[in-house]
């Protein structure tokens, strides 16, 4: 709950938050909420016992600190909280596209063609469309109709915007104009495939905006938003949903997700390429994760309430009992 926010803005994390709270304490579980409105999310917990609680880590930033997604889960591992999702390594790598990439390609999984450029004047790539991202970033920030480009002025240019813009080196990527699918799965150990999303693209003839931006993501005033339609489960064979799950399982557990994430996937050419891997997806109860679940059997609390079963298995009580 970040004091620089807009009242709207507020309310609409507020909103969320209770939603989702309020749906796993009818599946029988005692709720706080715990709103974070500045850097000190120690003196936020203070009032909790580790031992009695357990943390349902929905936190993706903290007012006034840059990338702090990985510190909340470094603050509440060193005070010894059990949280649901990813850990603080998992999340901080996350942010790093390049060691992704890297780890995607150790494990010979399919991901499009990349190469990392820190001066527009080094940029050795000739296949086109291709897209740059910033390459330490996540939520799309970054990708607009802008990121997808058609020719090497069009890339020394963008690459440029990102250099200077968000002072960062640029990920420069194969566009695969194809299918696109968000892959929620969850568990640890055993690993189960939630029914994919598929985002349709049919209604934007233009290549650069066949992408989910920011906008498309989180703007619904935006055309992307409005324009790409979703179709749960995915419209795969047998065959492709059987290689589309491979595919995710193997990119979970080369990221290192815990208790649930998303992979992001395209298909061109009957190959599914890895686009990204995000260990804390969006939960909200219209995002894909949540969708995936409903499509499953689980209601919203019933979706929570599963994160957590998943995360008290690590909880001291827990570990004490099976121990």
């Amino acid at each position: 709950m970040d004091p620089s926010w807009t009242d709207e803005e507020r309310k609409a994390v507020d909103r969320e938050s209770r939603r989702l709270g309020i749906a796993i304490r009818r599946q029988g579980y005692t709720v706080s909420f715990l709103p974070v409105s500045d850097s000190d999310l120690t003196g936020t917990l203070a009032g909790l016992d580790p031992q009695d609680a357990l943390v349902f880590n929905w936190c993706e930033d903290l007012p006034g600190v840059d990338h702090a997604e990985p510190l909340v889960a470094e603050v509440l591992e060193r005070l010894s909280f059990t949280y649901t999702g990813a850990s603080a390594e998992t999340l901080a790598l996350s942010y790093d596209k390049i060691r992704v990439k890297k780890r995607l390609d150790a494990r010979g999984l399919p991901t499009p063609d990349w190469v990392t450029v820190t001066s527009d004047d080094a940029v050795d790539w000739n296949c086109f469309p291709a897209i740059v991202k910033p390459a330490f970033e996540h939520c799309s920030y970054g990708i607009d109709e802008g990121a997808v480009v058609m020719t090497a002025a069009e890339l020394h240019e963008r690459v440029a915007y990102v250099l200077e813009r968000w002072n960062q080196p640029a990920l420069v990527e194969d566009f695969i104009d194809g299918r696109e699918f968000h892959v929620p799965l969850w568990g640890n150990g055993s690993i189960d495939m939630l029914p994919p999303v598929e985002m349709d693209f049919s209604r934007l003839a233009d290549i650069h905006e066949r992408l989910c931006s920011y906008d498309a993501k989180f703007n619904p005033d935006s055309d992307a938003y409005r324009d790409i339609k979703s179709y749960v489960p995915a419209r795969l064979t047998d065959r492709e949903m059987r290689e589309l799950e491979l595919v995710s399982r193997a990119a979970y557990e080369a990221v290192g997700c815990r208790d649930y994430g998303r992979i992001d996937i395209r298909m061109r050419d009957g190959t599914f390429y890895v686009l990204d891997v995000n260990p804390n997806a969006d939960i909200s109860a219209d995002a894909s994760v949540a969708l995936a679940a409903q499509k499953a059997g689980y209601c919203y609390g019933a979706m929570g309430s599963r994160l957590l079963e998943l995360a008290a298995q690590r909880h001291p009580r827990n570990q004490a009992r099976h121990g």
